[in-house]
């Protein structure tokens, strides 16, 4: 597999086993990141990315094993900026409306579900 310079591409991430990402936890935490674009390719196995400030801790030359090609439109995309993210890697739901509400009765007790945008 090769990508040219101005591709769109994204970068793969290694979820650690019990780690919280984005308030997923295990095999619910994304696999892959992005997209970003390919800035300059430095070998035929090692290519440079635009990433942005956010991960600037992050080294910017990635062998081809971890990036996989963007097959839509990048500008579709929503950005993941939008989320406040502290530095724990946690953020803060806000509820927005009670969409529906039910009990349901079980032989001793009654459980009250919310369903909440």
């Amino acid at each position: 597999m090769e990508f040219e310079v101005d591709y769109w591409v994204y970068l793969k991430v290694s979820p650690m086993k019990g780690a919280m990402i984005f308030g997923k936890k295990g095999k619910l935490s994304p696999w892959y990141i992005g997209p970003y674009k390919i800035s300059k390719r430095i070998d035929n196995v090692a290519y440079e990315l635009e990433l942005p400030p956010k991960l600037a801790t992050v080294h910017l030359m990635f062998n081809i094993s971890m990036l996989k090609k963007c097959m839509g439109d990048p500008s579709l995309i929503i950005p993941n900026e939008n989320i406040g993210i502290k530095d724990n890697l946690s953020y803060e739901e806000i509820p927005v409306e009670m969409l529906d509400r039910q009990v349901r009765k079980l032989r001793t007790k009654e459980v009250a579900s919310v369903k909440v945008l």
